[in-house]
């Protein structure tokens, strides 16, 4: 008995092994594993860097995350998770209408972008250039909220939310949001006095949702 309590990370078998139990050593790993995929992408990040950032011995991503895939799947989640969107759901819920619906989204989902750190956002932008596996476990999380917009969308179109209209709205919403979550240092020096404080950030979000809105309901008398 006495030798089995002294097995390494790596001499434990895997189906026992504890992969959600939060620990000092996975929040450092994640930390370090956030740092080193925003510097390299994916791809070109190894397991020994991750660890070596965070102090921790080589076996012990297989341990608490499964392989380098885990790991990473975890981080990529954790970008998407945010305070905004974990609130969502409650104000969708309370949202009375479509319209309701479509103002609650857009205000959430251009203050989670723009609110997102630069090592979040760099991230993001190693995915979308190179996408991974990670990508299609991480964007289920984020369906329902998406699905709601395409139901929101479809009511007030008068149209299925498979349509091709509804989906080119749907397209062009996000669109807009993730101009100004891109945009910034562009817009600094074709704009310098616009800032995207929070008060302007609101603006900006109703905006988006009036513009979409005009188009939504002409299209509806059509």
């Amino acid at each position: 008995m006495a030798h089995r309590a002294t097995l390494s990370i790596a001499g434990i078998p895997r189906a026992s092994r504890p992969r959600r139990v939060v620990t000092p050593t996975r929040a450092k790993l994640l930390e370090a594993a956030a740092q080193v995929f925003a510097d390299r992408g994916y791809h070109n990040a190894t397991i020994r860097e991750i660890c070596r950032r965070a102090g921790a011995n080589v076996a012990a991503v297989n341990y608490t995350f499964g392989d380098k895939l885990g790991l990473y799947t975890e981080v990529l989640r954790q970008v998407f998770r945010t305070p905004e969107l974990t609130l969502l759901t409650a104000e969708l819920d309370s949202a009375r209408t479509p319209e309701d619906v479509l103002r609650k989204l857009i205000q959430a989902r251009l203050r989670s972008l723009c609110g997102r750190s630069d090592l979040h956002f760099r991230i993001v932008m190693h995915e979308f250039a190179e996408p991974t596996p990670a990508l299609a476990r991480v964007v289920e999380g984020l369906r329902p909220a998406y699905e709601r917009t395409g139901k929101a969308l479809s009511t007030l179109l008068g149209l299925p939310p498979e349509h091709e209209k509804t989906r080119l709205c749907h397209n062009s919403i996000i669109g807009q949001i993730l101009f100004y979550a891109i945009a910034p240092p562009m817009l600094a020096r074709l704009q310098p006095d616009f800032k995207l404080t929070p008060g302007q950030l609101e603006r900006v979000a109703e905006h988006i949702a009036d513009f979409s809105l005009a188009y939504v309901t002409k299209s509806e008398t059509r």
